[in-house]
């Protein structure tokens, strides 16, 4: 495993396709759903890919990721952070997300869950 300082993030089928490359612009490793052809997924799909790549996943999906990382907890499996957000427009998004990799590394976002809204 390759230790990392900022975190990876993995972008689900919700949020924007420009947001990954914005990201990229950057200078930060982000890829969509849309990037790697993962758009039909069903979100436990998305969370384990996220985790095959070792990237935290972004999403607005909060009741379902919820649920899908308590599972994980509950089994002891490894996850590399999930990252709620609001539906808000793709400016705010990329705001919020570089201030949280600006301010949180790879290592404390493994097997947390962080919501966006605090890094306004």
């Amino acid at each position: 495993m390759t230790t990392r300082l900022f975190i990876a993030l993995y972008l689900d089928s919700d949020m924007s396709k420009d947001l990954a490359r914005a990201l990229r612009n950057e200078g930060f490793d982000a890829v969509s759903a849309w990037d790697v052809q993962n758009e039909e997924l069903s979100d436990i799909q998305q969370l384990e890919y996220a985790v095959s790549q070792e990237r935290a996943l972004v999403t607005f999906n909060k009741n379902d990721f919820s649920n899908l990382l308590k599972k994980y907890a509950y089994s002891d499996k490894t996850h590399y952070g999930i990252i709620i957000s609001e539906q808000l427009p793709v400016g705010v998004i990329l705001k919020r997300l570089l201030r949280l990799l600006d301010s949180v590394s790879a290592d404390e976002m493994k097997n947390s869950f962080r919501i966006l809204g605090e890094f306004k």
